[in-house]
């Protein structure tokens, strides 16, 4: 028996089988004032407009700059950003997150949760013309982005077959039931690729990395390198009328106060993430032409935390690591660094997700207790009152991730750790973490909505893999942990899920294999003039298909 569900997107029903949709859904501003003018440029609070507007072209911010916009190479927040207006998943999120549809219009799931059937729209073509089809959905999920992206390979790795009966019809058998695999579709967990340009080529240095192409309502015109992104529309977009902007502009704006300025004074509409440091969002959210909400960060529920290499002594002893989390004050972290934009975590799952449990080993602020840790491991202080050294490189994500390394040095210190602060770009960092190349970094990561999606992969030893970024890169391993994981991605029944969560919710924060330090929340400004944006649980990582401006 099956059960239609309704709420999502109309004309576009879901079928679920019944008793199943819970489980399964559950100073260099001149620089860039200086780019030739492009329409809808400039921003001043207007009444809304009832009726969109065609036309226009939305200026936002990107920072960092990208390593690549190839989605399925990278995930790193930048290229989400920009890469998710070039690419689709099959399915994007309400902000309940609720699945709707994006590539697959429809989809149905078999009574026993083993087999996903999803139909395409029929009219789609890649950026190049070529017809999209459901062998390009087979490639994708069965080759491509299991060789290559950090999540996929285990998502995808549960399918016994994945097939295409016939051209706009994909087929999923699951080897066993997945309450998370309907959550697995939207655009950074599985873009969407064309075979015809990847199959059978290495697909890290597949010249088309450098020109994307995708199925999404913009297409890339232009990238300047330091300067700007510059997406146009794809006129050849298979629902009718979108987009309605001419383009989007992403603008690279190293500087702080920079990217500050030219959201007050209306040189860009939109900023994300970490766009805008946490000290000046104060003052902005009074500006009369701007909206503030930290919404559309729903589906990814960002955690950051030191990431800690394990294969660095004496990191890999967990009091060494329990001494760090005793050294550091995460409220201060919250309330001083991030200015109040958080939540202090207590573990590995973030308090909105699903099956979190405060009920764990948690580490208030307690110096003597530190020490106590590091005199237990042989670590006495020498003249200077040094026990050890060791290395951190913060995440090159502006001034607040330098602000948060220099308080990690000071508050270490007083335990007696002394820390040496490594510098480098986005590109670098993600090459030297995901290589291993590293003893400490700050990180953050999204947990998608389910533990089986987002959380187990950092903590799981099969996902220990040198050379993609956002896996088990610290290469903790604890087959305790693993059975844990393992057992409640395939369970049913939430409650048994929920015990299975919370035991190793409970050895983790014993084991510390990262310190957690902030439940993140980002704020997006959008000048009043920008219409429908920001509105799904992936927020300013959708497509922006019907954003529109009003006129000024």
């Amino acid at each position: 028996m099956t059960r239609r569900i309704s709420g999502l997107t109309p004309g576009f029903p879901t079928i679920l089988p019944a008793g199943f949709q819970r489980a399964a859904a559950a100073g260099l501003l001149a620089a860039v004032l200086a780019i030739p003018a492009l329409s809808g440029l400039t921003a001043v609070p207007v009444l809304a407009q009832e009726t969109p507007v065609k036309g226009g072209v939305l200026n936002s911010i990107v920072q960092p700059e990208p390593p690549t916009l190839m989605l399925g190479l990278n995930q790193q927040g930048p290229t989400q950003t920009v890469a998710g207006k070039i690419y689709q998943g099959l399915l994007t999120y309400d902000q309940k997150l609720e699945p709707m549809p994006s590539l697959a219009k429809s989809w149905t799931v078999s009574p026993d949760g083993l087999t996903y059937t999803f139909k395409l729209f029929e009219n789609v073509t890649w950026h190049d013309g070529k017809p999209f089809t459901a062998k390009d959905v087979v490639f994708s999920t069965n080759v491509f982005l299991k060789e290559v992206h950090p999540r996929a390979r285990a998502v995808f790795a549960r399918c016994e077959s994945i097939t295409a009966p016939d051209d706009h019809t994909v087929e999923f058998k699951l080897k066993e039931p997945f309450p998370a695999f309907l959550q697995s579709f939207e655009v950074s967990s599985a873009p969407m690729v064309p075979a015809h340009i990847y199959e059978g080529s290495d697909f890290r240095a597949n010249p088309a990395n450098a020109t994307p192409i995708g199925t999404g309502p913009f297409k890339l015109k232009e990238w300047v390198k330091g300067s700007h992104i510059q997406l146009v529309r794809n006129e050849a977009y298979y629902k009718a009328g979108l987009p309605y902007l001419d383009g989007i502009t992403f603008r690279v704006i190293p500087d702080a106060a920079s990217r500050s300025l030219a959201l007050e004074s209306g040189q860009v509409q939109q900023t994300q993430y970490s766009d805008v440091e946490p000290f000046e969002v104060p003052r902005l959210k009074a500006l009369p032409n701007l909206d503030l909400s930290t919404k559309g960060y729903e589906f990814v529920a960002p955690l950051s935390w030191l990431e800690i290499n394990h294969r660095v002594k004496p990191l890999d002893d967990k009091r060494f690591r329990k001494a760090i989390a005793y050294a550091i004050d995460r409220k201060f972290i919250r309330d001083k660094i991030w200015f109040g934009l958080g939540r202090v975590p207590t573990g590995p799952i973030n308090s909105v997700v699903k099956f979190y449990d405060p009920k764990v080993t948690t580490y208030e602020p307690n110096i003597e207790k530190a020490k106590a840790l590091l005199d237990e491991m042989g670590l006495k202080p020498d003249a200077k009152g040094v026990r050890a050294t060791v290395k951190i490189m913060p995440m090159p994500y502006g001034e607040t991730w330098t602000r948060l390394g220099e308080y990690l040095k000071q508050a270490l210190g007083k335990a007696g750790i002394a820390v040496t602060l490594e510098s480098t770009d986005a590109a670098g960092w993600s090459q030297r973490v995901s290589n291993w190349d590293y003893e400490i970094t700050t990180n953050f990561l999204y947990q998608y909505g389910d533990p089986a999606l987002g959380v187990a992969r950092t903590y799981i030893s099969d996902n220990i893999r040198k050379g993609v970024l956002f896996t088990n890169t610290m290469g903790y391993s604890n087959p305790k942990v693993d059975a844990l994981f393992a057992s409640a991605a395939r369970e049913i029944d939430p409650a048994k899920r929920q015990a299975d969560y919370s035991e190793v919710q409970q050895i983790l924060a014993d084991e510390l294999p990262v310190v957690w330090l902030l439940e993140m929340e980002f704020p997006t400004f959008l000048d009043k003039r920008v219409k429908n944006a920001n509105k799904t649980a992936i927020g300013v990582n959708d497509t922006y298909e019907d954003v529109w401006l009003a006129a000024k």
